[in-house]
């Protein structure tokens, strides 16, 4: 739903921070690296029942996944690693966060209600896992009640008190759940059309950016100059080909000799 919704609007107001923290020498790698030791110490401090500082700690960790996105784009160094080590990175947090709520409740709620974080855990597994094989298959799969910030945000709900954590995991699994299910119907429902309707379903989702009308434009133009240069190459040599086609040949002196002496 973050994505879908609000994604835009949060990348253009993060640029100038992005901006600035590039100036300062702080890489995107160095932020998604810090982010993850941040998200360590968030756990510690939910397993030990440390709710307040896990909540400021929680604030950190995601200003650090909300933000390296942006100093990658201001630094000129978006990359498919980059991207590959922030989304493996996101993965860790995740457990790493929902593990720490598992510890507290081994501590504080003996029996079987400790599987919960754990349930959450596999289903936001899930959710990831049907995104990415569908954006591998040239499908799209975003979109959903409960993606990364909600989670992240509903978790920080959690932590306000210790009556919370568990109403809130709850409502974390049947959301994440839900939205596992509605990405699984939508890519379901998108195989089942022909691949050139696909294809165009998924290209009538991609954002039209002013970089995307200057790319296309400038494919156009090369297009068309190639054409011409095409045209300009071969064009020529084709009608003055047609011009000095030849006519019908002359006798040579040899045979114009013999016809003589056999007259």
């Amino acid at each position: 739903m973050f994505d879908g919704r609000w994604r835009t609007t949060v990348d253009r107001a993060t640029r100038p921070a992005g901006q600035r923290l590039q100036q300062w020498g702080i890489s995107a790698d160095v932020l998604t690296a810090t982010g993850l030791v941040s998200a360590t110490a968030t756990a510690v401090a939910i397993g030990t029942g440390r709710f307040a500082l896990a909540i400021v700690l929680l604030v950190v960790t995601g200003l650090h996944d909300l933000l390296d996105g942006p100093v990658a784009k201001a630094s000129g160094t978006a990359s498919v690693r980059g991207a590959f080590f922030d989304s493996v990175t996101d993965r860790v947090t995740d457990a790493l966060l929902l593990g720490g709520a598992a510890w507290y409740l081994a501590g504080h709620d003996p029996g079987h209600l400790v599987l919960l974080p754990f349930a959450v855990l596999a289903a936001t597994a899930l959710v990831s896992y049907v995104r990415a094989k569908a954006e591998s298959l040239g499908l799209e799969a975003k979109g959903g009640l409960m993606e990364r910030a909600e989670r992240m945000i509903l978790l920080g709900v959690g932590l306000l008190s210790p009556v919370l954590l568990v109403p809130v995991l709850w409502t974390m699994l049947a959301l994440t759940v839900a939205t596992a299910a509605g990405r699984f119907a939508k890519v379901w429902g998108m195989a089942e059309a022909p691949a050139p309707a696909r294809r165009a379903r998924v290209r009538s989702r991609v954002p039209r950016t002013r970089a995307t009308v200057r790319r296309r434009r400038r494919q156009a133009t090369g297009r068309a100059s190639s054409r011409w240069r095409l045209r300009r190459q071969y064009g020529a040599p084709a009608r003055s080909a047609r011009a000095s086609r030849p006519g019908p040949s002359r006798p040579s002196l040899r045979s114009r000799s013999v016809a003589r002496r056999g007259e």
